[in-house]
């Protein structure tokens, strides 16, 4: 028999799933929290069968229902609080089921900050469940301290329930030596120096300003923009420089990071920013936006543009591509500050909220 005072449930839906920020979050703290001794039986439960990849020491729980909503709201508290959790982790949606056991994690309010960001249906049942789901959770998990701030303004209920957990690198990125990098990114018929970015084609992304951006660039700089992710929905122009790739298996992510000269992220708005730490690590310089949490990340190792017009980034990249010197100095402080953030340490950090609520 369990014994009550140590079960945490976690929702793991997302662990080893499709490789968005959310399968990344989950992902690397199921796997972290399975290197750390602590004294929790934590059980994991899903809507499908065991991935491959789950750490073979958490029990896993396949429950059927006949829709993910009614998963969320019935199906899975229920059957955490039948298996006798004393805390409940799950994200975003937290059913009131859940009773003083509930944690969830928050990655942004950005449907708050920028609701035209989001399509319609998104927007209003992000805006009216987020709110409730916040006033019920024992304690509130978010992924940088821009993120919690953000959180107390648009939802006060959370003002002094709310954890940091950054979040890290995914292991399945690694440089890769360039050579080879540049040879992988020719055999999907992408030639000649390259920038990159990387992410879903949403509004809120803002894709449209490093293509813009690019579009600038004189003659004299052959460079093509690679625009690595999902489709998304909004504008899908990619210009005259921009190359679309779709969604690329992690090896060749891995290999368009590490060939890049520049990686351009100009998103309005971010909860954290991992594809920074995805570039740091590949040794890919980075020019990023003032969006959200992303000088949070970056500190000093990326240029940080101010503008969010398409003649400043345009003339920031080529004044970074001429200094090859400058480049080098990005390279060196973004390997270094990506060492900063570790899995195990947003392990230890969740294990603190775990251990407050199941006391």
């Amino acid at each position: 028999m369990r014994s009550q005072q140590s079960i945490i449930a976690i929702d793991a839906r997302l662990v080893v799933g499709t490789h968005t920020g959310d399968s990344t979050y989950w992902t690397g703290l199921v796997q972290a929290l399975a290197t750390i001794p602590h004294e929790f039986q934590i059980l994991l439960f899903g809507n499908h069968p065991r991935p491959k990849g789950v750490p073979e020491c958490f029990e896993w729980f396949h429950l059927n229902s006949k829709s993910s909503r009614w998963w969320s709201l019935v199906t899975f508290p229920r059957a955490a609080r039948k298996a006798g959790a004393r805390a409940i982790h799950t994200q975003y949606s937290l059913s009131p089921l859940v009773g003083r056991r509930g944690i969830t994690t928050i990655h942004d309010v950005s449907f708050f900050i920028g609701p035209e960001w989001f399509q319609p249906r998104d927007r209003f049942i992000l805006r009216s469940t987020i709110p409730a789901s916040v006033r019920r959770a024992s304690r509130v998990i978010t992924v940088s301290e821009s993120s919690r701030a953000e959180i107390e303004r648009f939802i006060p209920a959370g003002a002094g329930k709310i954890a940091v957990t950054p979040l890290a690198a995914p292991d399945w990125i690694q440089k890769i030596p360039s050579e080879e990098a540049k040879r992988q990114v020719r055999s999907i018929g992408i030639e000649g120096p390259i920038l990159l970015t990387v992410g879903t084609r949403w509004p809120r992304k803002n894709m449209e300003l490093a293509i813009q951006a690019a579009d600038l660039l004189p003659k004299a700089i052959p460079h093509k923009l690679v625009v690595t992710g999902k489709q998304g929905w909004g504008t899908n122009e990619l210009g005259t420089r921009g190359v679309a790739t779709g969604y690329v298996s992690n090896e060749m992510l891995s290999c368009l990071y590490s060939a890049a000269q520049l990686y351009v992220a100009p998103s309005r708005h971010e909860g954290f920013g991992l594809p920074l730490l995805e570039a740091f690590r590949c040794g890919c310089p980075v020019l990023c936006s003032t969006g959200g949490a992303f000088p949070e990340v970056a500190g000093d190792a990326a240029l940080i543009e101010q503008s969010w017009e398409p003649e400043h980034w345009s003339a920031s990249i080529e004044r970074l591509l001429r200094d090859a010197s400058t480049l080098d100095d990005l390279r060196r402080r973004g390997y270094e500050r990506e060492k900063q953030f570790t899995w195990q340490e947003c392990a230890c950090r969740t294990l603190e909220v775990y251990r407050e609520v199941a006391s």
